[in-house]
């Protein structure tokens, strides 16, 4: 039994309070649908602004289904803004844990409003930070970038080599982590950073401009529609799949070592996976599975504006500090999240 197996025992017979902010997103709600299964209690926190209603409606049914038991008296929402100080000093009253997910993503988004981008990332990033350490918070964990990287051109990515950020997202998550290292310093209050990389999963959203590119080529491609890629499809990343994402969580925020602390771990599976072989990949699995779907050509098309070429995570200090063992690498975690194609709610195939 290995250290997430040990803990996942424990959490379940002993219970804590847990903040999940972001939980009507894609990452938040994932993590809100492990951590009622593992009997914890769970306050979601969340705007609606690039979060869905169904995305916690799903995570509290299929908690349900697997563990036969109706969890939702385990779980209470807000419905807020991490921008209103008022509304993070409610939301971590009581709190053990926070999993700060809550952010305004995409590189085109802040690229076409670095303001909005400004207020969430870094103005509700702070006011999270300040009312996590006043509530005396267990252990405050927040979803950082591999954006923070910029033009640096090693690879793969060490966590103590970055370079200039490329876009206004990158840079306010470069300032997150900033100042969870001057709160470090100044007060004591111990934050963990957590640099993902490409995440991907159920209920992950393939509607909208800002779509990550795996819920967007499924959905086209089951669709029939025409698929874009940007560039020459040599561009690579480092996808990890959700189930990593949440392990890695738990263990930061549970961690009890102090070395482990006041740190910046990358999340992904030092690994590159290139857009053509991504879309050869998506392409083939859903032709197995889908009657009548027939093989065709990607449109290539210019790059994007504030995107690196290649991205690839070195994750030997999250092994070292934090025992993280990515147990699905992407063929894996792709043949999974094919289970979940048919909800109608996301996918109108």
């Amino acid at each position: 039994m290995n250290r997430y197996d040990e803990l996942q025992e424990y959490l379940i017979n002993n219970q804590n309070t847990w903040l999940i902010t972001g939980a009507a997103g894609f990452i938040g709600s994932n993590l809100l649908e492990k951590l009622l299964v593992l009997n914890q209690k769970v306050v979601g926190l969340d705007n609606f602004d690039t979060g869905y209603q169904y995305n916690i409606d799903q995570a509290i049914e299929d908690a349900n289904k697997i563990s036969g038991n109706d969890l939702s008296n385990n779980f209470k929402f807000i419905n807020g803004d991490i921008g209103k100080l008022d509304v993070c000093k409610e939301a971590c009253r009581g709190v053990d844990y926070v999993l700060h997910q809550a952010a305004l993503g995409s590189v085109p988004r802040s690229i076409n409003d670095p303001i909005s981008t400004n207020r969430a990332n870094i103005d509700g990033f702070l006011n999270m930070l300040v009312t996590s350490k006043d509530a005396n918070v267990k252990r405050f964990v927040y979803a950082a970038s591999s954006s923070t990287y910029g033009d640096h051109p090693d690879l793969p990515k060490v966590e103590d080599k970055t370079g200039r950020p490329l876009s206004p997202y990158a840079v306010t998550k470069a300032a997150n982590e900033l100042y969870a290292n001057v709160f470090a310093k100044t007060y004591g209050f111990k934050t963990i950073g957590l640099r993902y990389f490409n995440i991907f999963g159920k209920r992950q959203d393939p509607n909208g401009a800002y779509a990550a590119v795996i819920p967007k080529w499924v959905a086209e491609i089951l669709n029939k529609e025409d698929v874009f890629i940007n560039g020459d499809g040599e561009t690579s990343r480092d996808f990890c799949y959700i189930d990593n994402t949440i392990q890695i969580n738990l263990l930061a925020a549970t961690t009890d070592n102090d070395d482990a602390t006041d740190q910046i771990y990358n999340v992904a599976l030092n690994d590159r996976t290139s857009l053509n072989e991504l879309y050869k990949m998506i392409e083939d699995r859903l032709i197995e599975r889908t009657k009548g779907l027939k093989k065709k050509e990607p449109i290539y098309r210019d790059y994007r504006t504030g995107d690196v070429r290649h991205s690839q995570a070195n994750i030997d200090k999250a092994k070292k500090l934090l025992n993280y063992e990515p147990r699905y690498m992407i063929s894996e975690g792709m043949a999974v999240s094919y289970t979940h194609l048919t909800l109608p709610t996301i996918y109108s195939v």
